[in-house]
């Protein structure tokens, strides 16, 4: 499902399962205050503090991995179960979508 599909006028949730793509749409940028030592979430009239592993997540959503390859790979860069990182990333994912800063 697209989060742009509309029904009635109303746009529809998005779902994030694990063969979801999700990238961030051109209105929000994840960029790093270098000044600071910190990221920020930047979306129209909204500002986000993602923490060490959003950050993680997020740079790796580019709309061609999958969210199953976005759990494999950080499986494996903290030696973590992936169906572990897959359980905690569309949650996160999927609240994000909520907010607009993720969509598929």
């Amino acid at each position: 499902m697209n989060d742009e599909t509309q029904s009635g006028g109303a746009a529809q949730r998005a779902f994030i399962l694990v063969d979801s793509k999700p990238r961030l749409p051109r209105h929000v940028k994840l960029r790093q205050d270098a000044a600071r030592g910190t990221w920020a979430i930047l979306a129209p009239e909204r500002v986000f503090t993602p923490d060490e592993i959003a950050i993680a997540v997020l740079q790796l959503c580019d709309g061609t991995r999958t969210v199953d390859a976005i759990a494999a790979e950080l499986s494996v860069n903290y030696n973590a179960s992936k169906q572990q990182i897959i359980t905690d990333v569309v949650s996160m994912l999927q609240k994000l979508a909520d907010n607009g800063v993720v969509k598929m």
